[in-house]
């Protein structure tokens, strides 16, 4: 089984595995910095921490989040880093028959893990790790 947390980018429903969500906090104005690439949104003052937010439409989808959008919060390493994504869904478990690992073309680099079936719809089933790896490593 696997939890899943449902959030929209760009039109599209996508999932990461809820153990790699810290926390989700309202998007909020990003200080950009120069020369990062175009998917990294900014940095945000969280709780007195910096946080480097990922914009996952520029990532995936090559549009933007809106500034009403959310902030997934994963750790990586010892830091905390936000994905900014349009919308929040749900939570929702996947069967193991429900899931379908990705392969070749469909894995962009192993930031996919794979696609699930959930309610007569498709889930691109993101490997979150593998996403903020790409930026911060």
């Amino acid at each position: 089984m696997l939890r899943l947390l449902l959030f929209a980018v760009a039109g599209t429903v996508y999932g990461c595995d809820i153990g790699a969500v810290r926390e989700i906090v309202p998007l909020r104005r990003t200080t950009r910095l120069p020369g990062a690439p175009s998917h990294v949104r900014g940095l945000i003052n969280l709780r007195g921490a910096i946080v480097t937010v990922i914009d996952l439409a520029v990532r995936l989808a090559g549009g933007s989040t809106p500034d009403e959008g959310s902030v997934v919060l994963a750790e990586f390493g010892n830091k905390n880093v936000g994905i900014a994504v349009d919308e929040v869904r749900d939570v929702q478990v996947l069967a193991p028959h429900q899931f379908e690992p990705a392969s070749g073309d469909i894995a962009r680099g192993g930031i996919v893990r794979g696609l699930g079936h959930l309610d007569g719809g498709v889930v691109i089933v993101l490997e979150v790790p593998a996403v903020i790896r790409q930026v911060m490593a």
